[in-house]
């Protein structure tokens, strides 16, 4: 007999009349038969209580030890076990219904016995594990592939891996879920024993060439409370249909080539596309029948690539155009085709060269041609036709000729600006014809063009005013300088001839006292030169050439008569007989500083030559007397002593300052009055320095009218030798840089004659139409003597005029 039970919890009335029954039984029996059942959720942690078997079963806690209680569990593990000391039933180890040792249908029991000896009972006991919803639903493989032909029909369907749980009951699979998807959804059905299929239905049809792979998502669902789901990928490959025929980039092709393109070389790649794979793709090219067997001889189609290639020679004047249609067909079962049409024009090479034809030229030519004179005449040609054929001419920029076109492929040269040949004398004219090909072929014609030279520049110096220094005392004949100018001209329009220009100065001509080479322009000197008479000459030298007409240019010339120190001072002051010592008598009692005597020297040189500085060369006493170096003041350094000698001796030079230095001296003798002291004292009179008739200025006064005087009847006397006349019944001219009369004029002549003898040699005067006129500055405050010297018939002169003073 075996009775079925089930205690999750029991309560204390019923287990006390269980165990009245039992303990009946036991004593009937010593084994009992019967099975206590029990049920347990699976995943329980370990150590939780099952149940109380000794309170389940009727029997003392007290004794269970005693009895060797033990439990016998039939299967592989020892998940369950029996507190002694309780009478528990315990779980030692977690129990996961899905791997139930005892598993044989949807349920999971373990089957145990307990067993008592003293005396020996058995007890049956079965622990159901219900389950729970600890696992989601898993699909065998995470990827599903499909391969599904884009011809195939809306509404097919297709069946799909259905996914599994290990749990039962609600906890197993519900339901499934699709991703979203234009082309495909699922059907859910449910198998025999209960299992949840999904099958793939298509719901629009498929277009390899638009996309060709399906990427979907399959979701499975128990029915767990929460639930749990899983996944699997759904690839659906879409297999080609021969749907698509080959399609070109162009309907119509054109390509141009070059008549000279070899054998071999490539006209065009043609590339033909198809939408499908495979073997539906793979495109094979060839001519259609509709293409001229000349064009097919000419050009190879490659069938596999669509090249096509020259085969045979091209001629441009033979045939200029090939049409051709080409055919791409794939290779599937029902072959579909395209095709398209092909123009090749072939185009004219660039093989001949431009031609240049000179039809006439002139050359040399004048260098003052005028502009727009026609020089040549160029005409062009070339072989080729079209752009190669058609040619521009050029000529280089830089040169002073444009073209001119006359007519269709004449050109004419005209000159386009002045010619020079100074600066030109010949062009190199170079005609370059280009063709417009490509790449151009060109050529080039080189003439030279000569000019002829006119005599169109004048002689040219290189500066339009010389200045010319020549030393006083020159030898005559000497050369100065050279005066060379230059005419660019050729030939006789080159050559220079060289003169003089006349200008008479002091009726004396240029030509008396400068010469120049007529070939080189070389100028001499014709006499000697003397500062002191004349200083500068200004005149013109002209350079002509020999041209029909001639030209000619002038420069101006200044000779400069440089000084030298060829004149020795004069002493002037004190005045003394030549070679003879001045006397002079001072008062003893002369104070210090005061003015003993002044020596005056002239020097009739110029500038430093002229400048005069005053030394003692002796002297008795140098304590006693100073001398200034610059105005030849003497004075007393000191007062006269009684020990100082009655008679000094001074020795005055005068020296200029030329290189070598040229000098006067003096010889001053003083003698001291002791008279002429005492009186002034005496009388109480003004000192002596006031007296202004003193006997050393009256000595100065008598000097000084000696020396002018002595200097005017020098210069009378001069004036008169050099003014004698050249031819009878003719004037004499005047000496130059003296007194000069106007030609003709019957205004008398004047002399003029300074009072100061260093300045007559600068200063010089004359007299033209009754006027006084100064030829050289003269410094303010000068006075001159001015005679009048009335001429006679004959031209002599008299000399009982009275002379006149001038102040200037």
């Amino acid at each position: 007999m075996r009775t079925m039970r089930s205690i999750v919890l029991t309560q204390p009335r019923q287990r006390c009349v269980l165990l009245v029954l039992l303990f009946l039984l036991s004593s009937v029996h010593q084994i009992s038969t019967s099975v206590t059942h029990y049920s347990i959720p699976e995943e329980m942690k370990e150590g939780s209580v099952v149940a109380n078997l000794a309170a389940d079963l009727g029997l003392d806690v007290k004794t269970l030890t005693q009895r060797k209680m033990r439990l016998d569990i039939i299967s592989n593990k020892k998940y369950l076990e029996v507190n002694k000391d309780t009478g528990e039933l315990l779980i030692v180890e977690k129990i996961d219904r899905e791997y139930c040792p005892t598993k044989s249908s949807a349920s999971c029991y373990l089957r145990l016995e307990v067993i008592l000896e003293n005396p020996l009972r058995i007890f049956n006991i079965e622990v159901e594990i219900m389950d729970m919803n600890d696992n989601a639903p898993q699909f065998r493989r995470d990827a599903i592939h499909l391969d599904i032909s884009e011809s195939t029909s809306k509404g097919e369907r297709l069946s799909l891996s259905n996914a599994v749980d290990p749990d039962v009951g609600s906890n197993t699979v519900k339901t499934y879920h699709l991703s979203e998807s234009e082309h495909f959804n699922i059907e859910v059905q449910t198998g025999r024993e209960g299992t949840k299929l999904a099958d793939l239905i298509l719901k629009k049809t498929l277009d390899r060439e638009q996309q060709a792979v399906h990427n979907l998502i399959l979701t499975a669902v128990d029915g767990g409370a929460p639930p749990r789901s899983g996944t699997a990928s759904i690839i659906v490959q879409v297999l080609d249909n021969n749907d698509n025929a080959p399609l070109f980039d162009k309907s119509i092709y054109s390509v141009k080539i070059m008549e000279n393109a070899p054998i071999g070389s490539l006209v065009i790649d043609l590339n033909a596309t198809d939408l499908d794979e495979g073997s539906n793709s793979d495109l094979t090219y060839s001519y259609s029948l509709y293409t001229p067997e000349k064009t097919q001889e000419t050009f190879h189609l490659n069938p596999s690539t669509g090249e096509i290639t020259v085969k045979g020679m091209l001629n441009y004047e033979e045939f200029r155009i090939y049409d051709m249609e080409v055919i791409a067909a794939d290779k599937g079962v029902n072959s579909l085709s395209g095709q398209c049409t092909i123009k090749i024009q072939v185009e004219d090479m660039n093989d001949n060269h431009p031609e240049i034809s000179i039809k006439s030229f002139r050359s040399p030519v004048s260098e003052n041609i005028a502009v727009d004179t026609v020089i040549a005449v160029v005409s062009v040609s070339d072989k080729d036709s079209g752009d190669n054929g058609l040619v521009d001419l050029h000529i280089p920029p830089d040169t002073p000729f444009r073209l001119r076109e006359s007519s269709d492929d004449y050109y004419q040269l005209v000159v386009s600006e002045p010619l020079d040949r100074e600066k030109v004398p010949e062009y190199d004219i170079t005609f370059t014809v280009t063709d417009r090909g490509s790449p151009p072929l060109s050529d080039n014609e080189t003439v030279t063009l000569q000019l002829l030279d006119v005599n169109d520049n004048v002689p040219h110096f290189p500066r339009s005013f010389y200045s010319i220094r020549v030393p006083e005392n020159n030898a005559p004949g000497a050369l100065l300088t050279s005066l060379s100018a230059f005419d660019p001209d050729l030939h006789e329009n080159q050559y220079l001839v060289y003169f003089i220009v006349e200008k008479e100065i002091a009726n004396t001509s240029m030509s008396m006292l400068f010469s120049i080479n007529p070939e080189n322009g070389n100028l001499y000197a014709l006499k000697t030169f003397d500062y002191e008479m004349e200083k500068d000459f200004l005149f013109h030298v002209e350079a002509r050439d020999s041209g029909s007409p001639p030209l000619s240019s002038n420069a101006s010339v200044r000779v400069a008569v440089a000084d030298q120190n060829d004149n020795a001072p004069v002493i002037v002051s004190p005045w003394r007989a030549h070679g003879s010592a001045v006397e002079e008598k001072i008062p003893r009692s002369t104070d210090k500083g005061s003015l003993v005597a002044k020596v005056i020297a002239l020097d009739v040189d110029s500038v430093h030559n002229s400048r005069i500085t005053y030394q003692f060369l002796q002297v008795s006493d140098a304590s006693l007397f100073s001398l200034d170096q610059y105005n030849g003041e003497i004075r007393t350094t000191r007062m006269f002593s009684y020990k100082d000698w009655r008679h000094q001796r001074l020795v005055v030079v005068a020296k200029d300052n030329g290189e070598p230095a040229l000098s006067a001296t003096v010889t001053i003798k003083l003698s001291t009055v002791e008279t002429a002291a005492k009186a002034y004292s005496d009388g109480g009179g003004a000192p002596p320095e006031y007296d202004i008739f003193s006997d050393l200025n009256l000595y100065l006064l008598i000097g000084l009218g000696s020396v002018s005087f002595l200097l005017l009847i020098t210069i009378s006397v001069t004036v008169v030798l050099k003014c004698q006349k050249v031819e009878p019944g003719n004037m004499a001219p005047p000496c130059r840089n003296s007194v000069i009369s106007e030609r003709n004029s019957t205004v008398a002549d004047s002399t003029l004659v300074s009072n100061d003898a260093y300045w007559y040699s600068l200063f010089l005067a004359e007299t033209r139409k009754g006027k006084l006129v100064v030829r050289q500055p003269a410094p303010k405050g000068s006075r001159y003597f001015v005679s009048s010297i009335p001429r006679s018939a004959a031209g002599s002169a008299t000399s009982d005029s009275a002379p006149s003073t001038l102040q200037v």
